[in-house]
This record gives C-alpha cells, sequence and structure tokens, in this order.
C-alpha cells in the first residue's frame, strides 16, 4: 500500500493494514511505551499478507515487546555511566559519541536505545547543550574520531547538519567525523545535494556508516542515495544486528553482504543484539551467531565479512565474538574478555 507520509500512530498502522484489528490493544500497550513510525519507503516494501515479512518485523509493534526478561536493562551498552555532560558519550580515549538527537525516521524494535530515543526519550540538544558538547572535545585534544548518533543525526535538517560539520572542523585534534544512519535506506530522497553539502562542510574526512538488516532494504532508491554519497567522496560502512526472524539464515545475509560491497559499502559490523528490554524474541543465541558467521566465511570474499561484534553489557566495550574471546558455555552463561583483559559475566536465557 502507497503512504504519503510517515506512519506514526496504531490506527495509522490499522489503517495501511500493518496490523489487523484484533492486535490493536497490544500494538497500544507497546505504543505507550515506545516510539512508531514507519516511513513511506519501508511501508513501500513491506508484504501485509506475510506474517513473516523481515521488514514489518523491523518496525511495526507486536506484542512480543510487552515481554521483560530478567537479564535486560534499560542501557544495556552502558552509555551513561560514560556521559560527562548530555549529548557526549566518552567511552574509548580516541573517540567520542556525539548524540546531537534523539529522534528517528523510523523506530526499530529492536533498538538498544529504545529507552532514549523518541518523543518520550532524551530530546534534542538545546544550543546551549550543544555548545558544551563541543567544548568538551576542543578540550579533549585525544580525541581523533567524532561519531555523529543518537537518534539519527540525518535527520537534521542540512543547515543544522551544516553548522555541526564546519564547527568540527575547527577542531584540529578531530581527523574523522562518522556519521550513523538510516535515512538512505528508509527515507533515501533526504540524501539529496544540500545533504551532501553539509557533510562535506569543512574537509574532514567524513564515513557514513549505514544501517540495513536485509537486503529487500537496499532499493534502487536507496542504492542511489548511497551511490550519491559516495561520489561525492563520502566513505561508506555498514552495521547490520543480527535478528531472529529477520536475518538469521546464510543465504539473508550471504545476499545482503554482497549487496553492500556491490554499492561501494564496505562491511563493518554484524552486531549480536543488545540486551535492550522487550527484544529476547530478536535474540538467537551467540552459538547460532557464530554458526552463522562460519557459513559467511565459507561461502564469501574477505571484502564481504563483517566483523560479528558484541557489546559488553554494563558500558566495558565491544569485542569480537571469536570463540577465543569467549569461554564458558551457552547453558551456563559466558565469560567475555573486553579490550583491556578483563573478564566480565554475559547472561543467557533461561
Amino acid at each position: 500500500m502507497m503512504v504519503a507520509r510517515s506512519i506514526t500512530t496504531v490506527d495509522e498502522l490499522v489503517a495501511a493494514g500493518l496490523i489487523s484489528a484484533g492486535e490493536e490493544a497490544s500494538a497500544a500497550a507497546v505504543a505507550e511505551h515506545y516510539a512508531i513510525a514507519v516511513t513511506p519507503a519501508m511501508t513501500d516494501l513491506i508484504d501485509p499478507s506475510d506474517p513473516h515479512d523481515p521488514i514489518a518485523a523491523q518496525f511495526v509493534p507486536t506484542a512480543a515487546e510487552l515481554v521483560r526478561t530478567e537479564e535486560e536493562r534499560d542501557d544495556p551498552i552502558g552509555d551513561r555511566p560514560f556521559t560527562p555532560l548530555p549529548g557526549i558519550v566518552h567511552r574509548y580515549p580516541d573517540r567520542v559519541l556525539l548524540k546531537v538527537v534523539h529522534v528517528c525516521p523510523v523506530y526499530c524494535r529492536f533498538c538498544f536505545r529504545r529507552e532514549m530515543v523518541g518523543p518520550q526519550g532524551d530530546g534534542t540538544l538545546t544550543a546551549e547543550q550543544l555548545a558544551a558538547a563541543l567544548d568538551y572535545i576542543r578540550a579533549n585534544t585525544g580525541i581523533w574520531e567524532v561519531i555523529l548518533t543518537g537518534g539519527d543525526p540525518l535527520v537534521l535538517s542540512p543547515r543544522r547538519l551544516a553548522d555541526i560539520m564546519r564547527q568540527l572542523a575547527t577542531i584540529p585534534h578531530v581527523k574523522i567525523v562518522r556519521i550513523h544512519s538510516r535515512v538512505p535506506v528508509v527515507d533515501p530522497e533526504k540524501i539529496d545535494a544540500a545533504m551532501i553539502d553539509a557533510l562535506k562542510q569543512g574537509g574532514k574526512t567524513v564515513y557514513v556508516a549505514l544501517h540495513a538488516n536485509h537486503p529487500r532494504e537496499l532499493s534502487q532508491a536507496a542504492r542511489k542515495a548511497c551511490a550519491r554519497l559516495v561520489d561525492a567522496g563520502i566513505l561508506m560502512v555498514s552495521q547490520t544486528v543480527l535478528l531472529k526472524g529477520v536475518n538469521d539464515e546464510v543465504t539473508v545475509l550471504e545476499d545482503l553482504m554482497r549487496a553492500f560491497v556491490e554499492n561501494r559499502i564496505k562491511p563493518y559490523y554484524l552486531h549480536h543484539p543488545d540486551l535492550a528490554p522487550g527484544t529476547g524474541h530478536f535474540r538467537m543465541s551467540i552459538t547460532e551467531g557464530q554458526a552463522l558467521v562460519r557459513a559467511l566465511r565459507a561461502r564469501l570474499s574477505g571484502l564481504c565479512i563483517p566483523a560479528y561484534i558484541l557489546d559488553i553489557p554494563g558500558g566495558h566495550g565491544k569485542v569480537e565474538i571469536s570463540e577465543r574471546a569467549l569461554t564458558g558455555d551457552p547453558d551456563g552463561g559466558y565469560c567475555v574478555t573486553d579490550p583491556q583483559g578483563k573478564t566480565h559475566p554475559y547472561p543467557v536465557k533461561k
């Protein structure tokens, strides 16, 4: 069904045929806690007749989100302990997150920041908060990379984004600006000349990390949006979340990684799902994930292989989930070694 604007309410989901009247009550219960938004580009990709549609699974709320398991947490990767002031997360010495906005064009049902984003979330930085965040980056000369995230920074107007990029350009120790976004896939027409000009303000090396989880998301419009970025000299990498019912088959991941490379996007991260509340139905076991990655390695060029990553709960950082990084077993729980060589328990669902 063609829609002219984003779907943001349960009534609109029903009208679009994305949920039935019988699912309305549970969707409304989910909407009391977590934001809903499905862009026209994503709605057009959904097959309402398929109860297991992988695009719908990512964006349409279900009753499964009302189930919270013991190991899940509001801040699953530990942003808050590393937030010295609003908008900044400084977990690693050489890079910071700059969370300029806390809204998104779509709201993923598995989002690890679902308690922080959306109209009910942490809000967009005020001018004063943004100035303080930029002063923090200026004062910390070890910061080599600034990662714009949120929320989705490409929901900002080109004017506001250009202003941020120009201010970052005045900080000599910042060499890399990375933007994490779903916009080229979920709202590809927003990647226009004005947006690209904004990203290139100041002459820093700019990467766009594109979040996509299923090959169908790379529509012709999305591919053209990515081409506009790459042709303008903006480098692209990918990030994908391993999701049960979406991309937990090796052929689906194979097609997705090949599509990235064919569109000049380097596969970067394959994330094991974080322990966000109400997302247990998306999580497969680490053992299953490792098996999928081994199968990918047997089928794909090295260009197509992402790093399989776990964010250690509690803010201890990312680690690639090779067999050597983990001890323990899938029944009794794992012990994960962080980048500093310290070990941390990782709970498993009972």
